[in-house]
């Protein structure tokens, strides 16, 4: 079966990627168990506790990351400097993630063989 991957890059709110994005991971998990999900630069913070989009309007959507259990989707990478960079350690995020330098990360997008970003 082939391992998809999907990639998010941007930040949750002001546009409708990263909802757009966990839409497809979602729908896809009822067709393939071969998901991996990765959280590289901003889209850290799709992942972030305590968001209050609805102060700027936004669609609160980001509690339904923690249905990725529900889903079976249990390969979910983020990257290390990632989080480093913007002051955040795996604590402040809302679910439960495999923290990954570099190579680590580069090793698990090439066992993918479709990739889809966000």
């Amino acid at each position: 079966m082939t391992t998809l991957g999907f990639v998010f890059r941007s930040v949750p709110h002001g546009k409708a990627v990263g909802r757009e994005g966990l839409d497809a991971v979602l729908a896809t998990s009822a067709y393939s168990e071969d998901i991996n999900v990765f959280f590289i630069g901003d889209g850290v913070f799709q992942l972030l506790k305590a968001q209050q989009p609805e102060a700027i309007l936004s669609r609160d959507y980001i509690s339904t990351f923690k249905m990725f259990d529900l889903y079976d989707i249990e390969n979910v990478y983020v990257c290390a400097a990632s989080l480093q960079e913007r002051g955040l350690t795996s604590d402040d995020l809302l679910i439960d993630v495999t923290v990954c330098d570099s190579e680590a990360l580069t090793s698990h997008l090439h066992a993918c063989q479709r990739i889809l970003t966000f």
